[in-house]
């Protein structure tokens, strides 16, 4: 299926939209100078903290997490000096391209009585830090929306029909801690038919897994990866991370010809501090204090790794269907990470409620026109590939992360307990579980 709606949205470009945008970051820039305003890049789902964070301690973030320095708009992003170079805001909605084919990727939020496909107690594979239910969390109406396209309707994920179409197939998820809570949803979905059967060479590492579905002989596998290139962290930091933005990452590479499905996200950890190498060559450094590199921007790196990746998909000599996820939004307020930011909404958020953050846009200026050029050459030669663009109804959903309850019970002691919330990854069951109703959609026109 062909994807015209975002590439539409980043083509069109209006004139008072851009004075109107132009002023939105005048006073946008203003706050960042004097604020922490970036988002931080956790891999939440890798610490087990057992414990509320308190007051004091409410800042020692653990080594997982990336703190953004409190810097310049250009400091962050050195390579943008122009806003409106950062055309990646959703566009209007077209009812239907001229191919007839239904903008699944534009629409609304709306009620369903039916819930999620499966709950906490009903699925084994729920990461601690999702399990948001488990953790005390005490509504429950995030789980009773679904996502409707305005211009038709999007059938459920059929966990059902998707073995059966997946007979002696084999999928790979390849990417970060957000791919594994996208991996999670998956697999809950699956065992409401068949429970999966753990068969990792380590059960006790959940960076790599393998799971087995026997009536159907389905293999799926999730590979932690986050930038998808040769790194020397194996996912804490402790120092600056050495990345070599022109080698792509083999824990992923030997296996791909393994797979008959693939997807792939990254962007995240990109914004960490790393040195870049490139030729076995220091090509920079972002985010690096007090050393003499230059940062070439984050946004170099992610798309020279993405040029790496999709030349590799595309000279690969096995045919299969790749596809790649967009990044996804953080929903914090009134602070970040570190500073007591907050996610305490219950309900949807309606089409332009909730801005899309810097971070973001910058990631999508590089993913879409990578995307459009990879999917042109893909056409030609006759290779699978396609884009999961869970930005726009995610951005929508501020109402659906773990917050306080990544933690057991967080206010259990005290109702006015410091906390450490997540808005970032996303509680299970929840409004990821319909990035999996998009996926079928993809699988199944392709």
């Amino acid at each position: 299926m062909k994807q015209n709606s975002w590439r539409s949205a980043y083509n069109k470009n209006q004139l008072g939209f851009k004075i109107g945008i132009s002023i939105l970051f005048l006073g946008f820039g203003f706050i960042l100078i004097f604020s922490q305003s970036f988002s931080v890049i956790p891999d939440v789902s890798d610490n087990n903290i057992d414990t509320p964070v308190t007051e004091k301690n409410l800042k020692l973030i653990p080594s997982d997490f990336t703190d953004s320095p409190n810097k310049e708009i250009n400091q962050i992003h050195p390579k943008v000096t122009n806003f409106l170079e950062l055309n990646v805001f959703p566009g209007n909605c077209c009812e239907d391209d001229k191919t007839g084919k239904c903008d699944i990727f534009s629409g609304d939020w709306i009620p369903s009585p039916d819930g999620s496909p499966y709950t906490n107690n009903s699925c084994r594979w729920i990461g601690s830090d999702q399990n948001c239910l488990t953790n005390g969390r005490p509504d429950t109406g995030y789980l009773y929306w679904r996502w409707k396209p305005k211009a038709c309707d999007l059938p459920r994920f059929d966990p059902k029909k998707f073995l059966e179409m997946m007979r002696d197939k084999s999928w790979g998820f390849v990417g970060d801690s957000i791919t594994r809570n996208h991996l999670q949803s998956f697999i809950c979905i699956l065992s409401q038919v068949e429970d999966a059967v753990d068969i990792s060479d380590d059960k006790n590492c959940n960076k790599n897994q393998k799971w087995h579905f026997p009536s159907s002989n389905l293999t799926v596998s999730v590979i932690w990866s986050p930038f998808l290139a040769k790194t020397d962290t194996n996912g804490v930091q402790t120092s600056e991370i050495q990345l070599h933005i022109d080698i792509l990452d083999k824990t992923w590479t030997e296996l791909f010809d393994t797979w008959d499905y693939v997807l792939f996200s990254s962007g995240k950890w990109f914004i960490k501090e790393t040195i870049y190498y490139e030729n076995n060559t220091i090509l920079g450094c972002h985010g690096c204090q007090d050393k003499n590199h230059t940062d070439p921007g984050f946004n170099v790196a992610y798309r020279k790794v993405i040029n790496k990746l999709f030349d590799f998909i595309l000279n690969s000599n096995r045919q299969k269907t790749v596809i790649y996820r967009t990044s996804t939004p953080d929903h914090f307020e009134n602070g970040m990470w570190s500073n007591g930011g907050r996610c305490d909404r219950s309900v949807p958020t309606k089409e332009g409620e909730f801005e899309m953050g810097l971070l973001n846009r910058i990631l999508r200026e590089v993913e879409l026109p990578e995307f459009e050029k990879a999917e042109a050459r893909a056409s030609e030669k006759g290779k699978k590939l396609k884009l999961l663009d869970v930005m726009p109804l995610s951005l929508q959903r501020p109402d659906g992360h773990p917050g306080a309850y990544r933690h057991f019970y967080p206010f259990a002691k005290d109702k006015n307990a410091k906390v450490q919330y997540d808005c970032l990854h996303w509680c299970l069951p929840g409004p990821i579980d319909r990035w999996n109703d998009l996926l079928m959609k993809l699988v199944v026109d392709g």
